[in-house]
């Protein structure tokens, strides 16, 4: 927490200019593609790091497909995961995000920005209708990063049970599924500290339609967190004994 209050101290002047941009794109949104929107995303990002000094090490670009909609399934550290993701992810993409953390300061404004999805967790209905929404959006062509499981609150780098129900989206558009694993995105927001962190953040092999087709969304849960889960333990081995030599 004390990073991002640094952060947003010392970015106080851009934190202000951009919240009222964002803001006038909304009022005029059939103005402002996609596209451009997700570049003063990534530029806020940008700003973000240099300023609480952070670095993201990034690998997988070239994994992505190079066509059509996908959606992003990535384990879940804390604040900065998104941010991680969308400054490693070149084309415009956004997320899934839960109603109640979205509408915290500055957060709010951003999932406008990136019209991201808002999902009540307590609400039945409106989450069927969210997901028959981004499964149409993502056939349209939009990507779309969802977090399986849920909350973050002490994850760190050990992975938490992935749910099922968040995978009938992909299933619904038939859409390749990208996993995503990220590594000490913690740390930027959820240790007291200003030193210099660096998170990673590594796209895998996507599982495309016809590979899970046969699967319930239980079987796919599980084949996805295993494909994170392999390479956190891989990753964080190596740095173990980087830091031991």
């Amino acid at each position: 927490m004390l990073r991002l209050c640094y952060v947003i101290a010392v970015s106080f002047p851009c934190v202000i200019y951009y919240i009222c941009k964002a803001h006038f794109i909304e009022r005029h949104g059939s103005h402002f593609s996609e596209e451009r929107r997700y570049r003063m995303a990534r530029r806020c990002i940008s700003i973000m790091m240099h300023n609480g000094r952070i670095r993201t090490e990034c690998t997988g670009q070239d994994r992505l497909p190079k066509e059509g909609g996908y959606v992003m399934y990535s384990n879940h550290q804390g604040k900065y995961d998104t941010l991680g993701i969308m400054y490693s992810h070149f084309r415009p993409c956004t997320v899934v995000i839960d109603a109640y953390r979205s509408k915290l300061p500055i957060t709010d404004t951003f999932i406008d920005l990136v019209q991201g999805c808002r999902l009540d967790k307590r609400d039945m209905k409106t989450q069927l209708k969210a997901i028959l929404e981004i499964a149409e959006n993502v056939k349209k062509g939009r990507r779309y990063i969802i977090f399986p499981e849920g909350g973050y609150d002490n994850n760190r780098n050990d992975l938490q049970e992935f749910m099922a129900g968040s995978f009938k989206c992909a299933v619904k558009a038939k859409a390749p599924i990208v996993p995503v694993a990220i590594i000490d995105s913690y740390k930027p927001f959820g240790i007291n500290s200003l030193r210099r962190v660096k998170t990673q953040v590594h796209f895998l092999e996507p599982i495309y339609y016809e590979e899970y087709a046969e699967m319930r969304t239980m079987e796919i849960a599980k084949l996805v967190k295993s494909r994170i889960g392999a390479v956190i333990d891989a990753r964080t081995k190596a740095k173990d004994l980087e830091d031991a030599g």
